[in-house]
């Protein structure tokens, strides 16, 4: 496996909206590449958790620290270091699939490897559709341009949300077998009830544990 220099540390992790727990006290470390699960009910918090991870939403308590080279890694830096999949991320409908993603690669000031963004296309079956406007992709051809998004500047940690849903089986076989190159060189974060999802996983953080 490859070395990483890369790691992230969840120390206490809480979170409660109101009087309701979503998690408590989640103490987890993912120190090596792989392919790791986080598992629950719908409604248990997985969106929530990945969302903290990410540092899109706040903790109650606790911490979640992104480290690289025994660095802490700042909170405006993160998006060099993280890839994002989820059913809310939204893009530009009136912009071409190539368009949003030099347009989010300039806002966020990240550099594209553009071979590999070509090579993502090809192996998940759009690469001729990548010039056409996102308005005109199926539900199916979405979700694949959101694993295109996600991976286009090689991120080290990579939070897939939910990654299969409006896949066909062909479009999943694509999907996990890019999901399985990329581990080899980043931590995947896989958020889902699909057995098929978690069946990649090595380990899985069941949400139901840290209710109490």
């Amino acid at each position: 496996m490859a070395t990483n220099q890369y790691h992230l540390e969840i120390e206490n992790l809480t979170k409660t909206f109101s009087r309701r727990i979503v998690f408590k006290n989640i103490n987890y470390k993912y120190e090596k590449n792989g392919i790791y699960g986080i598992s629950g009910f719908n409604g248990a918090g997985k969106s929530t958790l990945v969302k903290t991870i990410a540092n899109i939403i706040t903790p109650t308590r606790g911490v979640v620290a992104h480290i690289n080279d025994n660095s802490l890694i700042p909170n405006d830096e993160l998006h060099n270091y993280i890839g994002f999949l989820s059913p809310y991320i939204v893009f530009y409908e009136e912009f071409t699939a190539m368009e949003n993603i030099f347009h989010f690669a300039k806002i966020r000031n990240v550099e594209l490897d553009i071979d590999y963004v070509r090579s993502l296309f090809m192996q998940l079956g759009i690469e001729d559709r990548k010039n056409d406007q996102l308005k005109t992709y199926s539900s199916g051809m979405k979700q694949r341009f959101k694993l295109v998004f996600a991976l286009a500047h090689h991120p080290k940690l990579v939070i897939l949300d939910e990654p299969t849903s409006n896949l066909d089986e062909k479009g999943k076989e694509s999907f996990y077998q890019i999901i399985r190159e990329v581990s080899k060189n980043s931590i995947i974060l896989i958020a889902s009830n699909e057995s098929t999802d978690l069946a990649l996983c090595s380990s899985i953080l069941h949400l139901e544990e840290y209710k109490k």
